[in-house]
């Protein structure tokens, strides 16, 4: 769902059109093929084309407005972006960040920096995170710059993102910081609908959709957004260290990040669950009160942002309540919800949050997890032959939920279901981490997976094709080329052309 004052949608028939013109333009796609296992191909590998056609033709489309470049940073060649999806014409902040560290910095690098700086904007001649109504998601985007460059390791990236990141993280200290209680204020990532929430703040017959229009949500401090700041924190550490400015800059971002690490881990997690409660109350009478539900992007995103220390992270994967297609956005269900009228943000199937948790479950070696969350989104996607936004977390049935009394559509070819399924995939079983200098491997492979291979994978000046044999998460031996490597890395520089990386797991 997208804020009510925002939303536009597409001229259907004219992104029909100009998805066509673009598909001869769209860029070599990798392959991934399953030598032994033809369940796989047909199922993972099949889903893993389709998620290509959605990012690469579907969602690549251009700025015909010419109202996206209010930063003077968004570039013609290739003057295209990504929309959010076939029903939204537009990048969003969240959706641009998730959708480049997914994959599209990986595999469109241009159009993923044009979608990244056309959600920034030049405010006092600053630049700064577009600011609209929707502020809580902002510093997603500080994680998805930092990734941007070292994805492409383009140094012209880090300036302008270092004043992006300082001028927005200072904007919403000084407005969403909770000093008292080291959080910081605002509802969940991406959870923008008032069905995300249990009485008092929503309801099901609730008037309003827009979660800030009820009162009390903008005082919340949840997991999932605290945690993303976490990741903004480090990364404009990281940025500032990489440009060279005074050390103190580095040192202060840091700092921050590890209080509000911190502060998570005191605040929002509950001992006797042995996990983290949803969002902490921030005003009223239940101010200081832990509500205690799961959320599924706040789980992924502790995880991923290191706010879990690995035993804690370990302990989150084995304990998920997950429905039979995959872990939900939150469970259980709020009072006024159930399994035949699921809310939209509630117990229900948002596939962005599948893709993150399964590259979560996959970092602490939970490949087994990771495996169902994959082989799962990838049937839910070929039943349709499309990544939609939302799905029943018990059928598997196509279905927006339900909020203010009614019952809401699943948007088409939604832009991040498909790219956290390539996250899965590539960060997830493949393990790509990559380093200012180069490409690390740390895969992640699921039983009954070995012989996997992803070709023409495109890295810098590089095509990269990958097989994965054996499980677990253990390398056991690292080729390039044939060639035994010590170390599971593959060289940014000197190794122009294409390189055939073998890499085999043990448990």
């Amino acid at each position: 769902m997208k804020s009510v004052f925002l939303i536009r949608l597409a001229p259907l028939a004219a992104l029909g059109l100009l998805a066509a013109t673009l598909r001869a333009e769209a860029p070599a796609r990798p392959q991934l093929s399953f030598a032994r296992a033809p369940e796989l191909q047909a199922t993972v590998g099949a889903a893993h084309a389709l998620a290509l056609e959605n990012l690469l033709v579907l969602n690549t489309v251009r700025d015909a407005r010419q109202n996206h470049n209010r930063s003077g940073l968004f570039r013609d060649p290739p003057g295209t972006f990504l929309r959010a999806g076939g029903d939204y014409d537009t990048p969003w902040t969240r959706d641009a960040s998730i959708n480049s560290l997914g994959a599209a910095s990986l595999l469109c690098p241009a159009v993923a920096a044009n979608t990244l700086w056309a959600v920034t904007e030049r405010r006092d001649g600053k630049l700064i995170v577009q600011q609209d109504n929707q502020w809580w998601d902002q510093v997603i985007w500080i994680p998805a710059i930092w990734n941007q460059y070292l994805v492409t390791g383009d140094r012209a990236v880090l300036a302008p993102a270092y004043e992006a990141a300082n001028q927005t993280l200072a904007e919403r200290r000084a407005k969403n910081f909770n000093g008292q209680v080291g959080l910081f204020g605002g509802p969940s990532f991406f959870n923008d609908g008032i069905a995300g929430y249990p009485p008092p703040l929503g309801g099901v017959d609730t008037k309003g959709s827009f979660v800030l229009d009820h009162p009390g949500t903008d005082r919340i401090m949840a997991l999932s957004t605290n945690c993303v700041y976490v990741g903004a924190y480090r990364a404009a550490a990281n940025l500032a260290r990489e440009l060279g400015r005074p050390t103190g800059e580095a040192t202060d971002f840091d700092g921050k990040a590890d209080a509000l690490a911190a502060a998570i881990n005191g605040r929002l997690w509950d001992p006797d669950a042995r996990t983290y409660g949803y969002f902490l109350y921030g005003s009223g009478d239940r101010a200081g009160t832990l509500e205690k539900y799961q959320e599924g992007t706040g789980l992924a995103f502790a995880i991923l942002f290191g706010v879990a220390d690995p035993a804690r992270a370990r302990t989150l994967v084995a304990g998920a309540h997950r429905d039979p297609q995959g872990i939900p956005s939150i469970w259980p269900h709020f009072p006024g919800y159930n399994d035949d009228r699921p809310g939209r943000h509630g117990d229900i199937i948002w596939p962005l949050i599948n893709g993150l948790w399964a590259h979560a479950a996959a970092t602490v070696g939970a490949t087994d997890v990771a495996a169902s969350e994959i082989v799962g989104q990838a049937k839910l996607a070929l039943n349709g032959n499309d990544f939609r936004e939302i799905y029943d977390a018990r059928t598997g049935a196509v279905t927006g939920g339900w909020q203010n009394g009614h019952q809401w559509e699943s948007c088409k070819h939604q832009t991040w279901s498909a790219t956290s399924y390539l996250r899965a995939l590539y960060l997830g079983v493949f393990g790509l981490r990559f380093e200012r200098d180069g490409l690390r491997f740390a895969p992640h492979l699921p039983d009954g997976w070995s012989g996997v291979t992803l070709t023409d994978l495109p890295y810098r000046g590089e095509t990269i094709d990958v097989t994965l044999t054996g499980s677990g998460s253990t390398v056991a031996s690292f080729k390039i080329d044939g060639e035994t490597w010590k170390d599971a890395f593959l060289p940014a520089a000197g190794l122009l052309g294409r390189r055939r990386v073998e890499i085999e797991l043990t448990p």
